[in-house]
Protein backbone atom coordinates (compact mmCIF):
# COMPACT_ATOMS: atom_id res chain seq x y z
CA UNK A 1 0.00 0.00 0.00
CA UNK A 2 1.65 3.09 -0.73
CA UNK A 3 1.70 6.19 -3.51
CA UNK A 4 3.75 9.11 -3.63
CA UNK A 5 1.28 11.97 -4.52
CA UNK A 6 1.75 15.66 -4.25
CA UNK A 7 5.46 16.19 -4.54
CA UNK A 8 4.83 20.07 -5.67
CA UNK A 9 2.95 20.60 -1.60
CA UNK A 10 5.69 18.23 0.04
CA UNK A 11 8.84 19.73 -1.85
CA UNK A 12 9.75 22.99 0.16
CA UNK A 13 10.54 20.08 3.47
CA UNK A 14 12.63 18.08 1.29
CA UNK A 15 16.17 18.20 0.78
CA UNK A 16 17.46 19.32 -2.98
CA UNK A 17 17.18 16.19 -5.77
CA UNK A 18 20.25 13.99 -6.07
CA UNK A 19 21.37 11.26 -8.77
CA UNK A 20 22.57 7.83 -7.73
CA UNK A 21 26.60 7.39 -6.94
CA UNK A 22 26.13 3.52 -7.54
CA UNK A 23 23.37 1.63 -9.60
CA UNK A 24 23.66 -1.71 -9.87
CA UNK A 25 21.68 -5.02 -10.82
CA UNK A 26 21.59 -7.65 -7.99
CA UNK A 27 20.70 -11.23 -8.81
CA UNK A 28 19.32 -12.63 -5.81
CA UNK A 29 18.60 -16.07 -6.69
CA UNK A 30 15.04 -17.34 -8.34
CA UNK A 31 15.59 -15.93 -11.72
CA UNK A 32 15.19 -12.06 -10.00
CA UNK A 33 17.36 -9.39 -10.47
CA UNK A 34 17.07 -5.95 -8.18
CA UNK A 35 17.58 -2.71 -8.69
CA UNK A 36 19.83 -1.45 -6.11
CA UNK A 37 21.10 2.85 -6.12
CA UNK A 38 23.27 4.43 -3.75
CA UNK A 39 23.23 7.87 -3.07
CA UNK A 40 24.52 10.70 -0.68
CA UNK A 41 27.83 10.45 0.97
CA UNK A 42 29.19 6.45 0.28
CA UNK A 43 30.95 7.51 3.91
CA UNK A 44 28.03 8.29 5.80
CA UNK A 45 25.09 6.77 8.07
CA UNK A 46 23.50 3.80 5.84
CA UNK A 47 19.87 3.47 5.61
CA UNK A 48 18.02 2.23 3.70
CA UNK A 49 14.37 2.58 2.45
CA UNK A 50 11.59 0.19 1.56
CA UNK A 51 9.08 1.09 -0.82
CA UNK A 52 5.23 0.30 -0.04
CA UNK A 53 2.82 -1.89 -2.64
CA UNK A 54 4.27 -4.38 -2.29
CA UNK A 55 4.88 -3.22 -6.05
CA UNK A 56 4.77 0.47 -5.64
CA UNK A 57 8.88 0.40 -6.41
CA UNK A 58 11.24 3.15 -5.55
CA UNK A 59 11.00 7.01 -6.52
CA UNK A 60 13.96 9.81 -6.81
CA UNK A 61 11.41 11.44 -4.41
CA UNK A 62 12.27 9.47 -1.68
CA UNK A 63 16.10 10.36 -1.93
CA UNK A 64 14.82 13.85 -0.37
CA UNK A 65 14.02 12.63 3.18
CA UNK A 66 17.90 12.50 4.05
CA UNK A 67 20.65 15.06 4.33
CA UNK A 68 22.85 13.97 1.33
CA UNK A 69 26.53 15.00 3.01
CA UNK A 70 25.26 13.04 6.15
CA UNK A 71 23.38 9.44 5.33
CA UNK A 72 24.76 6.65 2.57
CA UNK A 73 20.85 6.23 0.98
CA UNK A 74 19.99 2.59 -0.51
CA UNK A 75 17.24 2.33 -2.39
CA UNK A 76 15.90 -0.91 -4.04
CA UNK A 77 12.66 -2.33 -5.76
CA UNK A 78 11.65 -5.12 -4.53
CA UNK A 79 11.16 -8.10 -6.49
CA UNK A 80 8.45 -7.85 -9.56
CA UNK A 81 8.46 -4.28 -9.89
CA UNK A 82 9.93 -0.88 -10.52
CA UNK A 83 13.41 -1.96 -12.75
CA UNK A 84 14.15 -5.49 -11.27
CA UNK A 85 13.34 -8.24 -13.46
CA UNK A 86 11.37 -10.61 -14.35
CA UNK A 87 8.83 -7.57 -14.16
CA UNK A 88 5.39 -8.13 -12.28
CA UNK A 89 6.24 -11.71 -11.62
CA UNK A 90 5.07 -13.62 -8.07
CA UNK A 91 7.37 -16.53 -8.74
CA UNK A 92 9.11 -16.97 -5.35
CA UNK A 93 8.36 -14.05 -4.89
CA UNK A 94 6.87 -13.63 -0.65
CA UNK A 95 8.03 -11.48 2.62
CA UNK A 96 10.64 -14.13 3.31
CA UNK A 97 12.33 -13.48 -0.20
CA UNK A 98 11.74 -9.64 0.48
CA UNK A 99 13.94 -10.27 3.64
CA UNK A 100 16.73 -12.38 2.31
CA UNK A 101 16.73 -9.47 -0.17
CA UNK A 102 17.37 -6.87 2.14
CA UNK A 103 20.15 -8.92 3.69
CA UNK A 104 22.30 -9.34 0.18
CA UNK A 105 22.12 -5.88 -0.92
CA UNK A 106 23.34 -5.42 2.98
CA UNK A 107 26.30 -7.72 2.76
CA UNK A 108 26.53 -7.09 -1.00
CA UNK A 109 27.64 -3.15 0.09
CA UNK A 110 29.57 -4.54 3.07
CA UNK A 111 27.32 -2.54 5.63
CA UNK A 112 27.31 -3.91 9.17
CA UNK A 113 24.12 -1.96 10.72
CA UNK A 114 21.96 0.48 9.01
CA UNK A 115 18.54 2.31 9.58
CA UNK A 116 15.78 1.04 7.99
CA UNK A 117 12.99 3.26 6.77
CA UNK A 118 9.71 2.30 5.27
CA UNK A 119 6.39 3.73 5.33
CA UNK A 120 2.87 1.67 4.44
CA UNK A 121 4.32 -2.12 3.06
CA UNK A 122 7.66 -0.54 3.61
CA UNK A 123 6.70 -0.22 7.27
CA UNK A 124 5.32 -3.74 7.29
CA UNK A 125 8.46 -5.08 6.04
CA UNK A 126 10.78 -3.35 7.66
CA UNK A 127 9.33 -4.57 11.06
CA UNK A 128 9.40 -8.21 9.65
CA UNK A 129 13.01 -7.39 8.46
CA UNK A 130 14.17 -5.93 12.21
CA UNK A 131 12.39 -9.23 13.86
CA UNK A 132 14.34 -11.36 11.82
CA UNK A 133 17.91 -9.52 11.72
CA UNK A 134 17.92 -7.00 15.03
CA UNK A 135 21.56 -7.11 15.19
CA UNK A 136 21.74 -5.11 11.86
CA UNK A 137 19.04 -2.53 12.47
CA UNK A 138 20.10 0.41 14.33
CA UNK A 139 16.99 2.07 14.40
CA UNK A 140 13.62 2.30 12.21
CA UNK A 141 11.57 4.79 10.65
CA UNK A 142 8.07 3.98 9.81
CA UNK A 143 5.25 6.27 8.33
CA UNK A 144 1.18 4.72 7.99
CA UNK A 145 1.83 1.57 9.53
CA UNK A 146 0.71 -1.29 7.95
CA UNK A 147 1.15 -4.82 10.36
CA UNK A 148 -0.04 -7.31 7.68
CA UNK A 149 -3.49 -7.99 9.46
CA UNK A 150 -6.79 -9.49 8.60
CA UNK A 151 -8.86 -6.32 10.14
CA UNK A 152 -6.92 -4.05 8.20
CA UNK A 153 -7.37 -6.36 5.16
CA UNK A 154 -11.26 -6.04 5.68
CA UNK A 155 -11.14 -2.48 6.48
CA UNK A 156 -9.76 -1.74 3.05
CA UNK A 157 -11.06 -4.29 0.51
CA UNK A 158 -14.10 -5.54 3.01
CA UNK A 159 -15.99 -1.85 2.71
CA UNK A 160 -14.86 -0.06 5.85
CA UNK A 161 -13.20 3.01 3.54
CA UNK A 162 -15.81 2.27 1.36
CA UNK A 163 -18.56 3.85 4.20
CA UNK A 164 -16.42 6.91 3.59
CA UNK A 165 -16.18 6.94 0.02
CA UNK A 166 -19.65 5.29 -0.60
CA UNK A 167 -18.95 6.61 -4.62
CA UNK A 168 -15.63 4.95 -4.92
CA UNK A 169 -16.04 2.12 -3.66
CA UNK A 170 -19.08 0.96 -5.76
CA UNK A 171 -16.93 1.71 -8.78
CA UNK A 172 -14.18 -0.71 -7.39
CA UNK A 173 -16.42 -3.24 -6.35
CA UNK A 174 -19.00 -3.12 -9.13
CA UNK A 175 -17.26 -4.91 -11.64
CA UNK A 176 -17.24 -8.09 -9.39
CA UNK A 177 -20.62 -10.02 -10.02
CA UNK A 178 -22.35 -9.85 -6.72
CA UNK A 179 -21.84 -13.58 -5.71
CA UNK A 180 -17.90 -13.00 -5.71
CA UNK A 181 -18.24 -9.72 -3.74
CA UNK A 182 -18.24 -11.16 -0.24
CA UNK A 183 -14.27 -12.12 -0.92
CA UNK A 184 -13.19 -8.97 -3.14
CA UNK A 185 -9.50 -10.01 -3.02
CA UNK A 186 -10.36 -13.08 -3.99
CA UNK A 187 -12.42 -11.78 -6.86
CA UNK A 188 -9.99 -9.38 -7.98
CA UNK A 189 -6.95 -12.30 -7.89
CA UNK A 190 -9.01 -14.42 -10.25
CA UNK A 191 -8.55 -11.71 -13.08
CA UNK A 192 -5.01 -10.33 -12.11
CA UNK A 193 -4.28 -13.52 -12.42
CA UNK A 194 -6.17 -14.67 -15.61
CA UNK A 195 -4.06 -14.99 -18.12
CA UNK A 196 -5.74 -12.71 -20.50
CA UNK A 197 -3.27 -9.40 -20.55
CA UNK A 198 -6.15 -6.66 -21.54
CA UNK A 199 -8.18 -8.23 -18.48
CA UNK A 200 -5.68 -8.23 -15.85
CA UNK A 201 -4.36 -4.41 -17.17
CA UNK A 202 -8.50 -3.39 -16.25
CA UNK A 203 -8.32 -4.94 -13.26
CA UNK A 204 -4.92 -4.12 -12.44
CA UNK A 205 -6.25 -0.11 -13.09
CA UNK A 206 -9.54 -0.86 -10.68
CA UNK A 207 -7.11 -1.87 -7.81
CA UNK A 208 -4.61 0.93 -8.56
CA UNK A 209 -7.00 3.51 -8.90
CA UNK A 210 -9.08 3.00 -5.55
CA UNK A 211 -6.31 2.99 -3.20
CA UNK A 212 -4.76 6.09 -4.90
CA UNK A 213 -7.77 7.99 -4.88
CA UNK A 214 -7.48 7.07 -0.95
CA UNK A 215 -3.95 8.14 -0.38
CA UNK A 216 -4.16 11.90 0.65
CA UNK A 217 -6.48 13.81 2.97
CA UNK A 218 -6.95 16.44 0.03
CA UNK A 219 -7.91 13.96 -2.46
CA UNK A 220 -10.80 14.56 -4.67
CA UNK A 221 -11.16 11.17 -5.63
CA UNK A 222 -9.99 11.47 -9.40
CA UNK A 223 -6.82 10.21 -10.08
CA UNK A 224 -5.26 9.65 -13.80
CA UNK A 225 -5.06 6.46 -15.24
CA UNK A 226 -2.00 4.56 -13.79
CA UNK A 227 0.30 3.42 -16.62
CA UNK A 228 -0.71 -0.16 -17.80
CA UNK A 229 2.96 -1.65 -16.96
CA UNK A 230 2.79 0.12 -13.01
CA UNK A 231 -0.48 -1.05 -12.37
CA UNK A 232 -0.56 -4.31 -13.50
CA UNK A 233 2.86 -5.13 -11.16
CA UNK A 234 1.85 -3.09 -8.65
CA UNK A 235 -1.99 -4.27 -8.24
CA UNK A 236 -0.53 -8.13 -9.32
CA UNK A 237 1.95 -8.06 -6.23
CA UNK A 238 0.04 -6.25 -3.99
CA UNK A 239 -3.02 -8.67 -4.10
CA UNK A 240 -1.03 -11.89 -4.16
CA UNK A 241 0.61 -11.17 -0.83
CA UNK A 242 -2.74 -9.80 0.05
CA UNK A 243 -4.53 -12.85 -0.65
CA UNK A 244 -1.40 -15.38 0.72
CA UNK A 245 -2.01 -12.95 4.21
CA UNK A 246 1.36 -11.74 3.47
CA UNK A 247 2.92 -15.13 3.90
CA UNK A 248 2.59 -15.02 7.69
CA UNK A 249 2.01 -17.64 10.54
CA UNK A 250 0.24 -16.82 13.54
CA UNK A 251 3.61 -17.15 14.98
CA UNK A 252 5.24 -14.64 12.52
CA UNK A 253 2.38 -11.61 13.27
CA UNK A 254 3.88 -8.71 14.06
CA UNK A 255 2.55 -8.14 17.28
CA UNK A 256 3.07 -11.29 18.57
CA UNK A 257 4.58 -11.26 22.08
CA UNK A 258 8.04 -12.78 20.91
CA UNK A 259 8.30 -11.05 17.27
CA UNK A 260 8.39 -8.00 19.74
CA UNK A 261 10.75 -9.24 21.51
CA UNK A 262 13.63 -9.07 19.36
CA UNK A 263 12.84 -5.64 18.36
CA UNK A 264 12.63 -4.14 22.03
CA UNK A 265 16.10 -2.57 22.47
CA UNK A 266 15.79 -0.99 19.01
CA UNK A 267 14.48 2.65 18.78
CA UNK A 268 12.17 3.53 16.42
CA UNK A 269 9.71 6.54 15.25
CA UNK A 270 6.03 5.82 13.79
CA UNK A 271 4.88 8.99 11.87
CA UNK A 272 1.33 8.37 11.38
CA UNK A 273 -1.46 10.39 9.03
CA UNK A 274 -4.09 11.15 11.57
CA UNK A 275 -7.07 10.78 8.80
CA UNK A 276 -5.04 7.78 7.28
CA UNK A 277 -7.63 5.51 5.50
CA UNK A 278 -5.75 3.19 3.72
CA UNK A 279 -4.26 2.53 7.01
CA UNK A 280 -5.94 3.34 10.22
CA UNK A 281 -3.95 4.66 12.83
CA UNK A 282 -5.20 2.04 15.17
CA UNK A 283 -2.47 0.34 14.23
CA UNK A 284 0.23 2.52 14.36
CA UNK A 285 -0.81 3.05 18.41
CA UNK A 286 -1.35 -0.98 18.63
CA UNK A 287 2.43 -0.95 17.50
CA UNK A 288 3.72 2.08 20.01
CA UNK A 289 1.84 0.02 23.10
CA UNK A 290 3.62 -3.37 22.28
CA UNK A 291 7.26 -1.16 21.45
CA UNK A 292 8.47 0.86 24.77
CA UNK A 293 11.41 2.61 22.73
CA UNK A 294 8.85 3.75 20.28
CA UNK A 295 7.86 7.08 19.49
CA UNK A 296 4.73 7.94 17.48
CA UNK A 297 3.58 11.14 16.04
CA UNK A 298 -0.16 11.54 14.68
CA UNK A 299 0.11 14.26 11.98
CA UNK A 300 -2.93 16.08 12.34
CA UNK A 301 -3.77 17.33 8.92
CA UNK A 302 -2.66 14.15 6.72
CA UNK A 303 -3.87 10.78 5.59
CA UNK A 304 -1.34 8.21 3.94
CA UNK A 305 0.60 9.43 1.31
CA UNK A 306 3.98 9.68 1.82
CA UNK A 307 4.48 13.24 -0.17
CA UNK A 308 1.54 15.07 2.51
CA UNK A 309 3.54 18.01 3.78
CA UNK A 310 2.70 17.35 7.45
CA UNK A 311 4.51 13.62 6.81
CA UNK A 312 7.15 14.69 4.59
CA UNK A 313 7.83 17.93 7.46
CA UNK A 314 8.15 15.30 10.60
CA UNK A 315 10.06 12.44 8.58
CA UNK A 316 12.70 14.85 7.64
CA UNK A 317 12.88 15.80 11.10
CA UNK A 318 13.16 12.59 12.50
CA UNK A 319 15.98 11.55 10.05
CA UNK A 320 18.19 14.91 10.71
CA UNK A 321 17.94 14.13 14.05
CA UNK A 322 18.43 10.12 13.96
CA UNK A 323 22.33 11.77 11.88
CA UNK A 324 22.70 14.05 14.78
CA UNK A 325 22.73 11.10 17.10
CA UNK A 326 24.46 8.87 14.88
CA UNK A 327 26.97 7.85 17.48
CA UNK A 328 24.38 6.80 20.23
CA UNK A 329 23.00 5.22 17.43
CA UNK A 330 26.19 2.98 16.91
CA UNK A 331 26.46 4.58 13.37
Amino acid sequence: MDKVVGQKRAGAHLYQPIDPFDQQMIEVGDGHRIYVEQCGNPDGVPVVVLHGGPGGGCSPAMRRYFDPNIFRIVLFDQRGCGRSRPHASVEANTTWHLVADIERIRTTLQIDRWIVFGGSWGATLALIYAQAHPDHVAALTLRGVFLMTKPELDWFYGGGAGKFWPDLWDRFASLIPSDEQDNLIGAYHRRLFSGDLPLETRYARAWASWENALASIDSDGITGESPADYARAFARLENHYFYNNGFLTEEQQILHPDRMARIAQIPGVIVQGRYDMICPPVSAHKLAQAWPKSRLTFVGRAGHALSEPGISAELVRTMDLMGAQRRVLGL
